[in-house]
């Protein structure tokens, strides 16, 4: 019972109350009818035999023949019990199942708007904050369920813009800020003939100022991804991966058509941030693999590297902001923004980013998203 679905135990339910209410129902008609016929046969009593006796012969057989008559009543009474019973515990049996079959359908219509709920928070979960269910009807405990769930929804939301405009506005202020130090920085070292000290320490200047520039651009893409998608062109991840592997011969490419609709700049991040993790966080020596296919609905973006042993308890903390395993080989010079940008796309497309450890070492991260059509 409790591994089913609520519609199907409503109709349970309503099934079994109905059966109880009905074998009552006859039950007590039963008794009613037997205690009526009861009570009309009392009223009759047969003669005592000393009163036959003083009898003629023909007034005695007239008797024999009424209490002949009143057995014969009698029968026809237990008959008309029996069949009272038999026909109607039939008739209770299917209306039982007439019952059971609007019941079904009542009960889906009771938890139609409860469908409605579950859609919405569904569409939600997605990343689709702008979602509202908008349920029309009487106001009884589901509607006021639904106006407190987009009331919920109202709030996070702008909660969630609050929080994408405070992002986007601080990349923007920051940004000016860097680029006039690293115009005044490339001033400084275009001198001539600067002193060795400036040289190096202008270097490592202009070295953290790109970093912070990474940084900045990383988090305007995490908030573009966030945000509901403007662009739906057609784009085939094969031609992206292609380009973005154009000239390097780091990374070992099986690129299979597989179309998706979607911002071709937010994925070709996407592409770009997996290559350049897989290269970055790798052995010497190692290898990288990226490979694109399609396989019925679904368009799989993988990549893969031999790099050192990551245990699988860390995977999920590799998608979080401003996470990065200080073990892993070229961690100080990310910005623990490449992975979280690339499940943030992933999700804004409809997909799915997913990372598991490779035996012997090393990473393999599968980006699904639905293919077109």
């Amino acid at each position: 019972m409790k591994h089913l679905r609520i519609r199907a135990r409503l109709t349970l339910l309503y099934g079994a109350l109905f059966l109880v209410g009905g074998a009552l129902l006859l039950t007590l008609t039963y008794f009613l009818v037997q205690q009526n016929i009861h009570q009309r046969n009392s009223s009759t009593t047969a003669l005592p035999p000393e009163v036959k006796s003083a009898l003629g012969t023909q007034q005695q057989a007239l008797f024999q023949l009424v209490e002949q008559l009143q057995q014969r009543q009698q029968a026809i009474e237990r008959d008309t019990l029996d069949t009272l019973l038999t026909q109607g515990s039939i008739a209770l049996g299917l209306l039982t199942v007439i019952g059971v079959g609007f019941g079904w359908l009542m009960a889906e219509r009771a938890l139609r708007p409860v469908g409605r709920i579950t859609e919405a928070a569904r569409r939600v979960a997605g990343g689709h904050l702008r979602e509202r269910i908008a349920l029309a009807g009487p106001k009884d405990e589901i509607k006021e369920l639904a106006d407190t769930f987009d009331s919920m929804l109202e709030r996070l939301d702008q909660a969630f813009d609050s929080q994408r405009r405070f992002a986007a506005n601080a990349s923007h202020e920051l940004r000016t800020p860097i680029t006039i130090n690293r115009t005044l920085i490339e001033v400084a070292l275009g001198r001539p003939d600067p002193p060795p000290e400036v040289v190096q320490l202008g270097e490592t200047l202009l070295a953290v100022n790109a970093r912070h520039e990474r940084l900045i651009d990383g988090l305007l893409t995490l908030v573009a991804s966030e945000q509901e998608l403007t662009v739906h062109d057609r784009v085939d991840l094969a031609d992206v991966a292609r380009h973005v592997v154009a000239g390097r011969g780091d990374v070992e490419a099986d690129l299979g058509p597989a179309p998706v609709t979607g911002d071709p700049v937010l994925l070709e991040r996407v592409v770009q941030n997996l290559v350049d993790n897989a290269v970055t966080y790798n052995v010497p020596d190692g290898r990288v693999w990226l490979s694109t296919g399609r396989s019925g609905g679904v368009v799989r973006l993988v990549v893969e590297n031999t790099g050192p042993v990551i245990p699988q308890y860390e995977i999920p903390g590799l998608f979080e902001p401003f996470r990065r395993l200080r073990s892993r080989t070229g961690s100080a010079r990310g910005t623990g923004l490449g992975l979280s940008i690339v499940r943030s796309v992933a999700v804004a497309h409809g997909g799915a980013a997913d990372a598991e450890p490779r035996a012997g070492g090393g990473l393999r991260v599968t980006v699904t998203l639905p293919a077109q059509n």
